[in-house]
């Protein structure tokens, strides 16, 4: 009888972990559907409209260049604000970027970045941020006259970081959410730079950066048309490691679990939960071959930061002049951006934002471990949040690109799993809300001392 209750207790278990891994929010499914395909085609056209958006045109004029650009961003996220009662942050960001020793720069230039915060309710100094790209350029980077649409790169992400912010204003969070347009990337990823070292120099507690640089064009230069899988870019781990750090990845696992890393499976997990018809691919690289992006500059400055875009690229949409040669039409362009593409992949950014900006914090000071022992353990440092529900465990084989599998804990902060051998997986931790949202995943990162 003993034996037989013994195994109902473990039944039970096991379907209250399936219960928690498997709950999803019905708030979530709310934010796909509010996303607009038609709105965000309305904004693709207005800002292509604006004739060029290169980071040196024109500032003054009222229907042309990255001036005209900017004004009319801020007064987008200016009317979500106040849609909602005021509860967006809008504000410039301005650095001046001189011509001296800036190759494409041909005179001292501000760089101005717009940005709107929806500040959380109980930790407004946390933050996970969706940018997109203002500027936009031509075959020549110093081209700052001719008309240089840029439809899809990169007013397809702005519009979606706009289009985000619209949707999710409706809804509080405990975290904050950063939707920003990011200026000087064609130039050199200055508004990225710039706005790096800002939250460094405020202490932002930034969870994640989601750069969306090019999301709405189908059809790429392969010949494949395509308009449901999209690319993760991420790097391994942060690109400055000191010497311990280096020592730990080399003896005891980590080389592809890092923060920017963790984001991305946040991203790819969260999107096959919720939107299964859609298909992302992690890439294992920072960017595309030897070519950057507005999540760099958040990497250098030890920032977790991603790239989100499509798949199969059409490169003679990109940095093109407009022209017709050998019956082959170049340029970036209007005609060559899909609206209901892009409004998946900014449902994409929105749930991820929502997810986070939910979550609870991810635990710190993760410890491991089981070294020639038959199980592994974990402990971590309990997580303060009034939302908290428990903590989950995750593994995975050491090959595998996304964690495999996975225990609810409640709220234990130490936790031994029995015969799983710490030599053959890799482990992560996250925290999790009472609706079922978690924090990105936490890796271990220092060995539990052999005294306890």
């Amino acid at each position: 009888m003993r034996k037989h209750k013994i195994l109902q207790l473990t039944f039970l278990l096991f379907l209250l972990s399936f219960v928690v891994s498997a709950q999803t929010d019905p708030k979530i499914y709310e934010i796909i559907q509010a996303v607009s395909a038609d709105r965000i085609e309305k904004d693709i056209r207005k800002l292509a409209n604006f004739g060029t958006r290169h980071t040196m045109s024109d500032t003054l004029s009222e229907t042309r260049g990255i001036g005209a650009a900017r004004r009319w961003i801020k007064s987008e996220y200016d009317k979500i604000s106040k849609d909602c009662g005021g509860c967006l942050e809008v504000f410039y960001q301005r650095s001046l970027v001189t011509a001296e020793g800036n190759r494409r720069f041909d005179e001292d230039t501000w760089v101005v970045n717009v940005v709107a915060i929806q500040h959380g309710t109980d930790h407004p100094n946390r933050f996970i941020i969706m940018s997109g790209d203002i500027d936009s350029r031509i075959s020549d980077p110093l081209d700052k006259t001719n008309d240089s649409p840029g439809a899809n790169d990169n007013a397809s992400g702005m519009a979606g970081a706009i289009e985000a912010a619209r949707v999710l204003s409706k809804y509080k969070f405990p975290n904050s959410i950063i939707y920003t347009g990011l200026s000087g990337e064609e130039q050199g990823l200055f508004g990225g730079k710039h706005m790096a070292k800002v939250a460094k120099e405020k202490n932002w507690d930034i969870i994640g950066v989601l750069n969306n640089d090019m999301i709405g064009n189908i059809e790429g230069v392969d010949g494949i048309i395509d308009n449901r899988s999209f690319r993760i870019f991420s790097e391994p781990t942060p690109a400055e490691q000191d010497e311990q750090k280096r020592i730990w990845y080399r003896f005891y696992g980590g080389e592809v679990d890092g923060p920017s890393r963790q984001l991305a499976r946040y991203v790819h997990r969260m999107t096959r939960t919720y939107m299964p018809e859609m298909k992302p691919k992690l890439i294992y690289r920072l960017d595309r071959f030897g070519r950057g992006g507005h999540h760099k500059p958040f990497n250098d400055a030890g920032f977790p930061g991603i790239r989100i875009m499509e798949t199969h690229e059409n490169y003679n949409r990109q940095h093109q002049d407009i022209r017709t040669e050998d019956g082959i039409d170049y340029g970036d362009v209007i005609e060559g951006v899909n609206f209901n593409y892009a409004a998946k992949l900014t449902a994409v950014n929105a749930i991820n934002l929502a997810g986070i900006a939910w979550a609870p914090e991810a635990p710190k000071n993760l410890q491991i471990g089981g070294a020639v022992k038959p199980s592994t353990t974990l402990r971590w440092d309990p997580v303060e949040d009034k939302n908290l529900k428990g903590y989950k465990i995750y593994w995975r084989d050491t090959t595998a690109p996304q964690w495999e599998h996975e225990v609810f804990v409640g709220t234990k902060t130490r936790y031994t799993l029995e015969n799983i051998v710490i030599d053959n997986f890799l482990f992560g931790v996250v925290s999790v809300s009472k609706n079922g949202h978690e924090s990105v995943v936490a890796y271990p990162s220092t060995l539990i001392p052999r005294r306890n």
